[in-house]
C-alpha cells in the first residue's frame, strides 16, 4: 500500500445527485413536479430528472424494479483531490469503474468514476456538472446548493462503525453531533458526519444493542433545502392536499436547528424538505466540539397516519428475525490506517 497523503478531502466534496430506480414514473413525476415544486424534465417515458438548481441533474429517476436509491453522485472540486479519493480506493483493492457516455449524460456530468458503498449504494465521484441557462419551473423559489451540496442521507445500519470507517476513509468526513431517541423503550442512535460547511451530509443510524435493519430501502430519508421558510410550508401543504403519505409533520431539529417535515417519496424511503439548517461556517469549524443531544426533535416532527405504527411493525419484524444480513465494503470501512 502506498504512503499516506497529505491531501486533504475534507471539504472539497459535496453531495451532486442521487439516482433512484423505480417503475413508478407517473408518481414520481407528480410527486416530484407538483407536490415538492421541483422542476422536472421527462426525458423519456422511463427516464425522469429532476432539478434544484442550474445543474443539469439533481435527481434521476430511471427504470427498474428495485424501488429504491441505488445510487449517490459526489462533485470534487478539482482533480488533485479527485485523484486523492481515487487512490484511496485503489491501494485498498476495491474495484473503480468508469462511467458510460450514456451514464454521464444521463446523470449531466462530463466524467465519473464509480465504486462499491455502504448497503449496496454505488459511490461516484465526479469534478464537473453540465448546467444549463434554461429557466427553472418550479412552484419554490430555490433551493440551497453550493457548498453545502443537494443535501444529505440518512442511512439505517448494524454497523454503524463500518459506516463512519468507509466515509472517514473516503472523504475524511467528521462527526458533527450525536442524537439519542427513545422509540418504545429501545434507543435509536445517530451519528451525524459532515464533509463540507453543511451540518452533516450522512447520518448513520442504529439500534443500541439490537442488530436488526428495520427498513427495506437502502436509506431512510433523503434532504433537501428550500431557501425561504414560505417554500418550505407552501410544499408541506400541497403533498397532503395531493394525497402523498406524510410521514411526519412540521418541527425542529435538536442538532441542526432545521425546521422541516418529512413525506414517503413513491419509492417508499423518505424525503425530508427543510430551511435553515446551521451551517459550520470556518470560524465554526475552527473550535466545533461534538454534542450528544437527547431526542431528535425539540417541537413538532410527530408522526402522521400510520407512520409510528409502520415503523414499530418493522422493528418488530427485524427483532423476530433478529439479524439482517448488510453490504459493507470491508476494504474501506476498517478503522483508518
Amino acid at each position: 500500500m502506498s504512503a499516506p497523503s497529505s491531501t486533504e478531502v475534507f471539504g472539497a466534496v459535496h453531495l451532486g445527485y442521487v439516482v433512484v430506480e423505480s417503475r413508478k414514473h407517473n408518481e414520481w413525476h407528480r410527486f416530484g413536479a407538483d407536490a415538492i415544486g421541483l422542476h422536472v424534465d421527462e426525458l423519456d417515458r422511463e427516464t425522469l430528472r429532476f432539478r434544484l438548481d442550474d445543474h443539469e441533474c439533481r435527481f434521476l429517476i430511471q427504470n427498474g424494479p428495485r424501488e429504491d436509491l441505488i445510487a449517490a453522485g459526489w462533485q470534487v472540486d478539482d482533480h488533485q483531490t479527485f485523484d486523492e479519493i481515487l487512490r484511496r480506493v485503489a491501494d485498498r483493492g476495491v474495484p473503480i469503474t468508469e462511467g458510460s457516455a450514456e451514464e454521464c449524460a444521463l446523470r449531466g456530468v462530463e466524467r465519473l468514476w464509480r465504486f462499491p458503498g455502504p448497503k449496496g449504494i454505488a459511490t461516484e465521484v465526479f469534478t464537473t456538472a453540465w448546467t444549463t441557462p434554461s429557466p427553472l419551473r418550479m412552484l419554490n423559489t430555490a433551493f440551497v446548493t453550493g457548498e453545502s451540496g443537494m443535501g444529505h442521507l440518512a442511512i439505517t445500519t448494524v454497523k454503524p462503525q463500518q459506516l463512519r470507517n468507509y466515509f472517514n476513509t473516503v472523504f475524511d468526513a467528521r462527526i458533527t453531533d450525536f442524537i439519542d431517541e427513545n422509540i418504545n423503550g429501545l434507543t435509536l442512535k445517530i451519528k451525524f458526519l459532515r464533509v463540507n460547511e453543511r451540518h452533516h451530509s450522512i447520518a448513520i443510524a442504529n439500534l443500541r444493542g439490537v442488530p436488526i435493519q428495520p427498513i427495506r430501502t437502502t436509506i431512510q430519508h433523503m434532504n433537501i433545502e428550500v431557501a425561504t421558510l414560505e417554500d418550505m410550508l407552501a410544499s408541506f401543504q400541497r403533498v397532503k392536499e395531493l394525497g402523498f403519505h406524510m410521514a411526519w409533520s412540521v418541527g425542529q431539529h435538536t442538532n441542526d436547528r432545521e425546521l422541516s417535515y418529512y413525506s414517503v417519496t413513491p419509492s417508499g424511503f423518505e424525503l425530508e424538505v427543510g430551511w435553515n439548517p446551521v451551517r459550520i461556517t470556518p470560524e465554526l469549524e475552527s473550535t466545533w466540539e461534538p454534542t450528544t443531544y437527547k431526542g431528535i426533535s425539540i417541537w413538532g416532527h410527530t408522526p402522521q397516519g400510520n407512520a409510528a405504527a409502520t415503523l414499530m411493525g418493522q422493528f418488530q419484524q427485524s427483532v423476530r428475525h433478529f439479524r439482517s444480513r448488510e453490504t459493507t465494503v470491508p476494504e474501506l470501512s476498517e478503522a483508518s490506517r
